[in-house]
């Protein structure tokens, strides 16, 4: 059995295998008749075999030779020529032969022998392949449909389609659906199709991404329940389908054979049996290409339907055709060479042709060997003939070879299933070469797709299982395991699932016993000698874990389809039937037991972590438990009691085998643990539901107490090894080890693992002496040197460190195994409810995550199927749903389960707790919670001890557990612990006292019935030798006094000097555990007691109850100290002395108690009050409070069970007790005394130094997530209030220093500049777009705000001169620079070695230091440059605020003077520098593409243009985060960010370094009446825009920031004044585009009326006639009324929808102005209503005098301030027009009509249900490549659908997402993955994962779609991703960034 071994291993062996192949070969050939013959015959006709396969693709004349004597020459002619015809030809040759062939006349046959010739020619495997091929299949298409059109033929087969089975079959991640609740099996499942047409809504279905590929089983009522089905296959049922026509078929009937037969060949030909140990890959993949159109060929014609199907299955299945065409037989020469190659594959596999194998089989079997396959199976080394076995040790390796050679069942019933293949039909065949393949994909398609039809499953499951040894060789051989695994699954799932065809299987073809010979086989090629227990003489094997057969899970498959077998009743009885089958099984499961030894280091660390306990678990759990679940599914009544005691007998049986191989006696063998004892847990398992459904009596199936004691010791073994785990003592081995620890307990494998073992442990302690039972346990948690009443003690198996934490072990253990009821008796209800109740109690749980965690039988068919009835409700009845909250900026919470208040009150139970807790600190986070729950409830307000929790009754059967609390061993432990607790002799922890209360209360809970209080005095009991305490009955044990006690202690104790006993132990042993000699005590006559060995007691029983000889019974009782067990070192000389106690259990708990509470006398019994106490004890099921509360309570029960316990109580009571020895601080605790203080004092110094900030900052913690803070000051105005400081004071939070910003060290704001897209994605539609979820939905991009802009100034710069279309428009709609601030300052140099030192760290995170990136140093807070603040004072806010007289004149002169002083660049500062480079800054952060419009590319035009386009990107901005209006005035989150200020200050010093040619100015255009200046240019240059195009905010911000700063308010105001003037203008020249012409004159004529009253210039009226009738002369109204324009004119206009319309035209203007006021000079936001917006800000402006109270509502015309007279100034900006409009009058109007109003920035709209979108969008393809994506995406912004790491659509090294973030978002992008759900949010070049905007019904997230359930949409989620994007708040609230290399 040699080991698979890498190519060109072995040299010698490999020879010897070629020439047995050879020889093998040979032997064949020889039987086909003298072998020179054979050969040469093969030599000579090859070459004509190839040319007639050649003549196929050469159709020159010369090929078309006839055979002479042919003996119908013309046909054959013709046949002939077909083989290279032309398209035409072809289909009448086989409309002839069809007719001939159906004619009925005489011409049949002649027609028969043509066609088979033709075919011959047609399909002879042709050595090109390629266009060979396709000529071949042009042919067969035309045969079958017998010359008529193929795809009329595909209809006309259609129609007589029967099935009523869907069957699609679908490959790896095809998305499917699951319904339980229709499903019968299991495995059900449906196509996306069938789902959606079936009806489930309401049912518990999920999605699935399918793993292995699948069926869809809809139609098939063996599966699902019809209910299930879908519309298409609910209805058809066979009746009414037409039968088919004889001769529609007929062809396919007679060329479908030699098709096959021709696929088969050319599988044939193509395979080589490898000469190493694997095929070369190459040749099979060639092979495979080239018969990919023949299989799909195939798979069309069983997409025909029913009615081809059965031809198909007829030809598969026929035996007579496979013997006719593939026997080899016959002269054609190509056949019989396929047919060699056939024999010889059959060969090579291991498997013998049955007629061979008789010879050598029978000798084999004689010499009782194993047979040659078996060896082929080791290691596909062996060839094909049995070798002896000195053969086979030549690896050298082999010595457990030979042993594995034993365990070997040569009987002729295996030998049969592993060796012999005998194909008797194409189908046969087809499935040998797809196994020898590896299964090709397409195969397993083709052969799935024909399962609809009932005989070819049949035929082809049991084709399958014949085949099923191959499978596994060819498995276990293959390099691609994992896919072929999936293959196969693929496959047999769909055959397995159904349980007739299992039945039938099973019985006709031996299923069960391939299915467990084969694993059997399977498993023994991987075994090795256990090293458990005795290494050198154990006869045990088990299997390596480290073997790639179990680390890659090779044996899936068969398991799988051994589970899944096992699922159907009829097959599970058969197994649990057949004795033969049983032993063989349980011989499988041995090999698992005790495998993955763990031997613990004891001197040096471990050097390499193995991880095999992954594949040891996942095998214990897939290839051992998951079928004893399946077969325990089957035995829940009493009729199956006789399967129970076959599977118990023959387990049994396994088990002393096992003992036997490893030669076990009673002593584990030390330091060594195996978790994996499948056969005592399928002992276990198998009691249990004996006892629990099938009324057993329980002994009559438990073997003898030898047998019991052993079985006893592994699992307690593991038990004391997990404590040793979590104490440290394995930390040598690495963290594997308790990776071990944690998986046995995990919510997975308990149920499987540690729960049997403690059920098992919980018999054993039921039947066995309790005094022996208890003695084991503390000797394996080796702490028996510990309990001793002496003060110190020698333990030699345990360091002192470990001894507490083993102690705790131990106790905890024996709670757990007392308390525990799982299997004793508990309901699966109750057990459901425990097991929730646990886990919610230590953390709230998700829905998904509580399924996951409790412990479900693996079985699929077991009772509580995650997700059904009982588990909601239960659900519903523990627990309460927390739904998910959102606080912005927190992290995404998910809604959870809290458990409802009267779990806590009622319920929690600490030792379920500590049962299933995976990482020890959940029992702390239970208890703390359970702690904080009753402080809020107000139960108690002290720290609680875990409750004690009443258990459930026992079943009667176990009613003997409960001797264990009564036994004397116990009692003598009690008894000692609470001793050492009171004299605090090692430093015992309170849970050491915790769990002894627990099990003395557990005592007095059960306590037998006898009443003990005739045996009043005490004295009575001194002629009780055995031992200290008289009776086993703790009742009346608890009273009893012990005087004196006699230990051994070592010479340097305290006690010896008989001194009184020290307090704390001098040599500072730690307490913890440790099995061993423990020396406890007994009394004698004398009146004291000896030294009493709980180990010699233990051995001592354990001699009675095996009976051997006294002698050796005595030699065992001296306590066997050899020095393999103690611990290395000199033992000090043990001496002994005698102590005084003279206490009893009930004295010491009393003066417990009095320590407890650190007060005298401080119990009082309750019952001294009221006597009602002790008649009707109202003792509650379940108690809170903590250890006096315990021992109160114990002390009451042992009273109300004894009057002799309540007298004795009340004289301890009486008594003065004696002072409590005061409690030494050891120093472990006071370190943590210490901790405490030095926390303390930290918090207090922390305390201080926030409050110094507070004090130093207001600003402090105002971070970007303040939100809405009454706080109207931005944060940077500190010291706005303190007036009289001329200079603003800034706070460094680097440094600490406060001071003014100055020129040479210059303060600088902390900010983020980031690309903005957001404005340009408003749309002025207002019903938010959706986002397409099918074809007809499509998102067109040319209403977004950003398109409008941009095609404005594309028309602008085609009719106008570009510098002036350049000012007469802002950019940054797409791609503008926002900044934003989180409001904290630092001076720059600071910040300059702040980012060199961030340089040098190396731990980055996820920011780039490079790009000058970094976080705030105070708030954390993401930023990436720093904006200078100005030097200035801010009393010049307050100075100009006074209105001074100047004149409107006079301001506008100034205002013009102050243009003309160009800024010159200030001097050399720091400051001026600064402001150069966070210029440059600004402009790097977009890309080039946003800040180049001009026509000359670099011109200055573009900076000027960009620069003030970047103040109106923050106001508009700004002015969306105020939600679009300025209503709610002042205080809002956007001013908090908003540095505008400081960006002012830079932008103009900048911009003032552009002059403005005076002549060009806009400011003259507005306030000075000129000369035409048209008229006088060339005609070449283009004109300048007129002043009525111009953005008026855009002219406001150049005004602006052209004049020296810092401004003067009156100027200020001046400016706006004179805008507002040409808005207005705007205003009615939009007008009077928009109304009809009849309107246009109307109110031309009435306004001309009043043209000359006093007000003209301030009437509204007036002015709109002057604007029509100047514009009328230009070609402006000439041309008819434009489709669009006619649409909006329909309504007609009233004076106040005029007004309306004039004010919504102004408002943005007046918004961005009112900011503006509001950033540069201070003072309030005013707040208002909406309708009166115009008006409040009107006046805050000063365009309105605030006297102003009008009578009539016109207030827009009466802010109107005209600097020249009205009418001239119109009409010179009408000229204008006027004159463009002769030269293009389409454009004009187009260029008027000004901006609608947009709506808010927001992202497309979601539908509610998750499945809308993945169903549209996973299977879409991209439209870039037209692929569809492996991981689809969906920008949520635009609709854009990409593909996420796609590298189809990569340009220059951009991956899709990355590119649509910078095109679509400026950098940002938001995306959705299709097939994830989650959101991914690209910022620039680093992103992060947003989480989910869809959840599921229990309000969790489905990341990847795992679970599969349905999604939908969380709206609060949504508005807080939106609101973080229109917030450019993503960097701030996400934390977890990466960079993503643009691979996204």
């Amino acid at each position: 059995m040699r080991r698979l071994r890498k190519p060109g291993g072995g040299g010698p062996d490999r020879a010897r295998e070629e020439e047995e192949e050879a020889d093998a070969g040979r032997g064949q050939r020889a039987s086909c008749g003298g072998h020179g013959a054979g050969s040469q015959a093969i030599a000579r006709e090859a070459p004509l075999g190839g040319e007639r396969g050649r003549g196929l693709e050469a159709p020159e004349p010369g090929a078309r030779r006839s055979r002479s004597g042919s003996s119908v020459p013309g046909s054959q002619c013709s046949a002939m020529a077909g083989a290279g015809a032309s398209g035409r030809e072809k289909r009448a040759t086989a409309a002839r032969l069809k007719a001939a062939l159906s004619g009925g006349g005489g011409g049949e046959s002649g027609a028969a022998v043509e066609l088979q010739a033709l075919l011959e020619r047609a399909l002879a495997p042709a050595p090109g392949g390629g266009e060979a091929a396709a000529e071949a299949l042009e042919w067969c298409r035309c045969l079958l449909s017998g010359g008529e059109p193929w795809e009329g033929f595909v209809q006309a087969v259609r129609a007589y389609d029967p099935a009523t089975l869907c069957g699609l079959v679908w490959t790896a991640n095809f998305v499917a659906y699951r319904c339980r609740t229709c499903g019968i099996s299991p495995c059900m499942s449906l196509c996306a199709e069938c789902f959606h047409q079936g009806e489930h809504a309401g049912h518990d279905y999920n999605m699935f991404r399918s793993q292995a590929g699948g069926a869809c089983d809809c139609g098939d009522g063996n599966v699902m329940r019809e209910a299930g089905f879908c519309k298409r296959h609910r209805m058809k049922s066979s009746s009414n389908v037409p039968c088919v026509p004889k001769d529609l078929l007929m062809m396919s009937e007679l060329v479908l054979p030699q098709f096959i037969f021709s696929l088969i060949q050319y599988l044939r030909e193509g395979y080589n049996e490898p000469a190493l140990d694997l095929p070369s890959e190459k040749d099979l993949h060639r092979i495979l290409q080239m018969l990919e159109p023949h299989v799909s060929f195939l798979e069309d014609l069983t997409k025909m339907g029913g009615a081809m199907r059965s031809v198909l299955t007829q030809v598969l299945t026929n035996q007579q055709f496979y013997k006719d065409l593939s026997s080899g037989v016959g002269e054609n020469a190509c056949a019989k060479k396929s047919h060699e190659k056939y024999l010889i594959a059959l060969k090579g596999s291991g498997l013998a042709f049955p007629e061979d194998k008789l010879a050598c089989g029978m000798q084999e079997q004689a010499s009782g060997t194993s047979t040659l396959a078996i060896q082929g199976l080791a290691g596909a080394t062996t060839s094909g003939q049995g070798e002896s076995s000195d053969e086979e040790d030549q690896d050298g390796s082999q010595g457990v070879g030979k042993r594995k050679r034993v365990k070997l069942s040569s009987s002729t019933k295996d030998q049969s299933i592993m060796d012999v293949l005998k194909h008797k039909c194409f189908l046969e065949e087809l499935l040998f070469w797809t196994i020898k393949y590896e299964f090709p994909q397409k195969m397993v398609t083709f052969l799935l797709n024909m399962l609809p039809d009932q005989d070819y499953k049949i035929a082809f499951t049991k084709t399958f299982v014949q085949h099923y040894a191959f499978i596994m060789k060819t498995l276990k051989k293959s390099h691609e395991s994992d896919t072929m695994s999936n293959r196969i699954v693929h496959i047999s799932v769909q055959l397995f699932s159904n349980e007739e065809l299992a039945r039938q299987v099973t019985e006709e073809c031996q299923l069960l016993d391939i299915m467990v010979t084969v694993l059997l086989y399977m498993m023994e090629s991987c075994l090795i000698k256990s090293e458990l227990q005795d290494e050198e003489n154990s006869l045990h094997v088990v299997v390596n874990c480290g073997e790639a057969l179990l680390k890659n899970n090779t044996y899936w498959p068969l398991v799988s389809d051994f589970i899944n077998i096992l699922s159907h009743q009829s097959v599970a009885k058969k197994f649990l039937e057949d004795h033969s089958l049983l032993v063989t099984w349980m011989n499988f499961v041995s090999f698992f037991q005790g495998m993955n030894l763990n031997k613990r280091e004891l001197n040096e660390h471990v050097e390499f972590e193995s991880q095999t306990y992954y594949a040891a678990f996942a095998a214990e759990l897939e290839a051992c438990a998951q079928p004893m679940w399946g077969l325990l599914s089957h035995c829940k009544v009493r009729e199956t009691q006789e399967y129970t005691r076959n599977v118990v007998r023959y387990c049994l049986e396994a088990l002393q085998d096992w003992f036997d191989a490893i030669n076990f006696v009673d002593e584990p063998a030390p330091n060594q643990v195996t978790f994996h004892l499948p056969l005592h847990r399928y002992y276990a398992m198998f009691l249990s539901k004996a006892v629990k459904c099938q009324e057993l009596d329980l002994d009559s199936i438990l073997p003898d107490q030898e047998m019991l004691m052993k079985l006893m010791i592994h699992p307690l073994q593991i038990q004391a090894s997990l404590s040793e785990i979590h104490s440290n003592m394995w930390v040598r081995n690495g963290l594997q080890i308790k990776g071990q620890a944690m998986t046995y307990v995990q919510s997975h494998f308990c149920n499987s693992m540690i729960d049997p073992d403690i059920y098992l442990l919980q018999v054993c302690a039921s039947r066995l002496d309790p005094d022996y039972f208890i003695s084991s346990v503390f000797e394996r948690f080796k702490v028996v040197d510990l309990l001793t009443m002496a003060s110190q003690h020698q333990n030699t198996v345990l360091d002192s460190e470990h001894e507490r934490s083993m102690l705790e072990g131990a106790l905890t253990f024996l709670v757990i195994l007392l308390s525990l009821r799982l299997h004793l008796g508990m309901t699966d209800d109750e057990i459901l409810r425990a097991e929730m109740v646990a886990q919610l109690c230590m953390n709230d749980r998700t829905h998904s995550s509580l399924l996951d965690l409790i412990p479900e039988n693996p079985n699929p068919k077991s009772g509580i199927v995650p997700g059904s009835l009982s588990f909601e409700s239960m659900l519903s009845a523990v627990a309460d749903f927390k739904a998910p909250v959102f606080e912005p900026g927190g992290s995404m919470q998910q809604g959870m389960y809290t458990p409802k208040a009267d779990i806590w009150d009622k319920e929690f139970d600490p030792v379920m707790v500590i049962l299933r807790t995976v990482y020890r600190r959940d029992v702390q986070s239970a208890m703390d919670r359970y702690t904080a729950f009753l402080k809020q409830s107000g139960k108690f307000s002290g720290n609680p001890w875990p409750p004690y929790k009443k258990r459930t009754p026992l079943h009667p059967s176990y009613k003997s557990l409960m001797k264990l609390l009564h036994c004397k061993t116990l009692h003598i432990v009690l008894f000692t612990l609470l001793y050492k607790i009171l004299m605090d002799h090692q430093n015992l922890s309170e849970h050491v006292l915790c769990m002894v209360l627990y099990l003395i209360e557990l005592g007095l809970e059960d306590s037998p019935e006898q009443e003990s209080d005739e045996e009043d005095s005490v004295g009575e009991h001194e002629h009780c030798h055995d031992s200290w305490f008289p009776s086993s009955n703790l009742v009346s044990n608890m009273h009893h006094i012990i005087n004196y006690v006699r230990v051994r202690v070592p010479e340097t104790a305290p006690e010896v000097k008989r001194e009184p006993p020290a307090s704390t132990s001098s040599d500072g042993l730690a307490s913890s555990q440790s099995p061993s000699r423990s020396k406890s005590l007994q009394r004698e006559n004398s009146g004291t007691a000896q030294v009493f060995s709980l180990v010699a007691e233990r051995r001592k029983k354990f001699q009675e109850i095996i009976n051997r000889s006294s002698s050796e019974a005595s030699q065992v009782v001296r306590p066997k100290t050899s020095m393999k067990w103690s611990a290395p070192g000199a033992t000090p000389q043990l001496t002994t002395a005698i102590l005084e106690i003279k206490e009893s259990i009930l004295s010491l708990l009393i003066k417990l108690h009095h320590k407890l509470s650190g007060k005298q006398n401080s119990y009082y019994p309750p019952w001294f009050d009221d006597m009602e106490v002790l008649i009707q004890p109202e003792i509650p099921k379940y108690s809170h409070g903590d250890g006096m509360t315990a021992v109160e309570r114990i002390l009451l029960k042992a009273a109300v069970q004894s009057r002799l316990n309540k007298r004795i109580i009340e004289e301890i009571c009486r008594k003065v007790t004696p002072p409590v020895p005061p409690k030494k601080i050891s120093p472990a605790e006071k370190k943590t005394l210490d901790k405490e203080e030095r926390r303390q004092k930290a918090r207090e110094r922390q305390q201080k130094l926030l409050a110094e900030f507070a004090s130093r900052q207001k600003s402090f913690m105002e971070t970007a997530m303040d939100v809405e803070s009454p706080d109207a000051d931005i944060a940077m105005e500190i010291a706005t209030s303190e007036q009289h400081i001329s200079e603003a004071v800034y706070d460094c939070v680097i440094c600490g220093q406060s001071g003014p910003s100055t020129e040479d060290r210059p303060t600088g704001l902390v900010v983020l500049l980031q690309a903005s897209s957001v404005l340009g994605q408003c749309r002025n539609s207002t019903e938010p777009k959706k986002l397409p979820t099918s074809e007809e939905e499509q998102i067109y991009p040319s209403d977004t705000c950003a398109a409008v802009h941009d095609v404005r100034l594309t028309t602008l710069q085609r009719y106008f001169k570009d510098s002036s279309c350049l000012q007469a428009v802002s950019i940054g709609w797409e791609g503008g620079v926002y900044v934003q601030t989180c409001g904290h300052t630092l001076h720059i140099d600071c910040h300059k070695s702040y980012m060199e030192s961030l340089r040098n760290d190396q731990v980055l995170q996820g920011f780039s230091v490079d790009k000058g990136e970094f976080t705030c140093p105070l708030c954390r807070q993401f930023a990436n440059s720093v904006l200078p603040c100005y030097p200035g004072n801010n009393v010049e806010r307050s100075l100009f605020q006074c209105y001074s007289n100047k004149s409107m004149q006079d301001l506008i002169k100034e205002v013009e003077e102050l243009q003309e002083q160009l800024g010159t660049f200030p001097s050399e500062t720091n400051l001026s520098k600064e402001m150069e480079s966070v210029m440059k800054d600004i402009k790097s952060t977009t890309q080039k593409k946003y800040t180049d419009y001009s026509k000359t590319p670099g011109s200055p035009d573009n900076d000027f243009l960009f620069m003030y386009s970047v103040a109106r990107t923050n106001l508009e901005l700004e002015l969306v985060h105020r939600g679009g209006n300025l209503c709610l005035g002042g205080a809002s989150t956007a001013g908090k960010r908003s540095c505008l200020n400081q960006l002012f200050h830079v932008l103009a010093m900048h911009m003032r370094l552009y002059s403005i040619d005076s002549a060009y100015n806009p400011w003259r255009k507005l306030t000075q009446l000129m000369q035409d200046r048209n008229s006088q240019m060339s005609s070449e240059e283009l004109p300048e825009v007129p002043v009525l195009y111009r953005d008026v905010s855009s002219l406001l911000l150049i005004q602006i920031l052209t004049m020296p700063q810092p401004l003067c308010k009156e100027h200020f105001t001046c400016i706006v004044k004179v805008l507002f003037t040409l808005l207005y203008t705007q205003a009615l020249a939009a007008f009077s585009v928009k109304c009809s012409a009849e309107d246009r004159v109307a109110w031309k004529n009435s306004g001309a009326l009043k043209k000359n009253t006093s007000n003209g210039e301030k009437s509204w009226e007036v002015l709109l006639s002057h604007v029509i009738s100047e514009l009328s002369k230009g070609k402006m109204f000439e041309e008819g009324e434009t489709e669009e324009l006619a649409m909006v004119s329909s309504s007609v206009w009233s004076p106040d929808s005029i007004e309306g319309y004039m004010q919504q035209f102004c408002l943005p203007f007046l918004r961005i102005t009112c900011l503006l006021q509001h950033h540069l000079f201070g003072g309030e936001l005013p707040s208002c209503q909406e309708d009166e917006e115009f008006t409040v800000l009107a006046n805050c402006l000063g365009l309105l005098p605030s006297s102003f109270q009008s009578p009539h509502q016109f207030i827009s015309a009466s802010c109107l301030d005209w600097p020249v007279p009205a009418f001239n100034m119109i009409s010179q900006w009408c000229l204008e027009l006027a004159s463009f409009a002769d030269r293009h009058a389409e454009q004009v109007k187009v260029l008027l009509i000004q901006e609608p109003k947009w709506d808010l920035p927001c992202l497309l709209q979601l539908p509610e249900n998750y499945n809308t979108i993945f169903q549209y969008y996973h299977r879409k393809t991209c439209t870039v490549c037209t692929k569809v994506p492996k991981d689809p995406a969906v920008c949520l912004v635009c609709g854009t659908f990409v593909c996420l790491k796609g590298l189809c659509c990569k340009q220059q090294s951009y991956c899709e997402c990355v590119l649509h973030s910078q095109n679509c978002g400026a950098g940002t992008g938001i995306f959705l993955l299709i097939n994830a759900s989650v959101i991914i949010i690209i910022r620039g070049h680093r992103f992060c994962l947003w989480g989910s905007v869809y959840l599921d019904a229990h309000g969790e997230e489905d990341r990847d779609l795992r679970r599969g359930k349905p999604l939908y949409i969380c709206k609060e989620r949504y508005k807080v991703l939106e609101q973080q994007w229109v917030s450019h708040t993503f960097d701030h609230i996400n934390k977890r960034w990466g960079p993503h290399y643009n691979g996204l």
